[in-house]
């Protein structure tokens, strides 16, 4: 394993938690092993760790991403990975508030049900 790719791990064992890179480890097999190291090496220990945004800017801009795309399992992961970043639950409500003007309402009430889901198993709601 290279260096980038055990700082892209590190990454995700910081901010989402050893349970879920165990869970993503244990469900990595031969067909999805090259996408996960291509997202670790590249996704996490290469662009995440730049110095050039703060991580909690990087998550607020993925939501808005995701929502555009209309990823809720994504969006999921993003929501609590930008809660741990330092995102509050206002900051988030307002990415997603901003995103109806640009994706349009049925996209961010998608993510707002999402995100909602989080804040509630978080006890933020």
């Amino acid at each position: 394993m290279n260096e980038r790719r055990e700082a892209g791990r590190q990454y995700l064992r910081d901010n989402l938690g050893d349970a879920y890179l165990e869970k993503r480890d244990a469900s990595t097999n031969s067909f999805n092993a090259p996408l996960r190291a291509l997202s670790e090496e590249y996704a996490f220990g290469e662009v995440w760790s730049r110095p050039g945004l703060e991580r909690k800017t990087r998550s607020m801009l993925c939501l808005a991403m995701l929502t555009a795309l209309n990823r809720p399992h994504e969006i999921r992961i993003h929501v609590n990975s930008a809660l741990n970043n330092g995102c509050t639950v206002e900051e988030i409500q307002e990415v997603l508030l901003q995103s109806v003007l640009y994706c349009g309402i049925p996209a961010a009430i998608d993510s707002f049900a999402v995100a909602e889901e989080v804040l509630r198993e978080r006890n933020l709601l």
